[in-house]
């Protein structure tokens, strides 16, 4: 089935901020790389730019939770689940010619205003990914506070693996980065010999 012109504008508009950052697209490109009629960007999109820009972030924001939750949830343990993500997010790397990146990481850097729906959905997300790994790692076992410490741990690693990783463009940098977070968790879930 053809995507439709909102999906297809969503999705250009993601690969392009991937590429650029936030204020390297404009709606002209938007328009270009999307196939889409110059008038139906302000009909699906009334907000202009901020707004396509956001329903974009949105949808990258969710396919990358929905990707953690299985690998978090789909494995023995969350160290598995770490290494899984990373490992997800090493694929997509290579996959993408180094084009990949996090969602949110090209928005911050570009730095909107503290206040605006941008920003507030770039925290909301690294607060839900670092809550998902907290709460892996209590069930499993973790001291909340510890847990908190290394779910935060484990977000900013990726974080830097990933920007690592494109400028170098070797994405085996993140497995790395993966296995070293995902040994931490093993060592943060074994009980202490007395």
């Amino acid at each position: 089935m053809a995507k439709d012109t909102k999906e297809r504008m969503i999705e250009a508009t993601a690969r392009l901020i991937q590429l650029r950052g936030l204020h390297g697209v404009s709606l002209s490109e938007i328009l270009s790389e999307s196939g889409a009629p110059r008038g139906s960007l302000y009909f699906h999109f009334p907000g202009g730019k901020e707004s396509v820009v956001l329903a974009a972030m949105q949808a990258t924001i969710n396919e990358a939770t929905e990707i953690l939750d299985a690998c978090l949830t789909e494995a023995t343990d969350p160290a598995a689940g770490v290494r899984a993500f990373f490992e997800a997010a090493a694929a997509e790397m290579a996959n993408t010619e180094y084009a990949f990146g996090c969602p949110v990481a090209p928005i911050i850097l570009d730095a909107p205003g503290m206040d605006s729906e941008l920003a507030s959905a770039c925290r909301a997300a690294l607060d839900e990914w670092t809550a998902m790994y907290r709460n892996a790692l209590v069930a499993a076992g973790a001291e909340h506070g510890r847990a908190e410490r290394l779910a935060l741990t484990i977000v900013a690693s990726l974080e830097g693996a990933l920007i690592m990783a494109r400028g170098t463009r070797d994405a085996s940098l993140i497995r790395e980065v993966g296995d070293e977070m995902g040994m931490m968790v093993s060592q943060a879930l074994t009980p202490p010999h007395h």
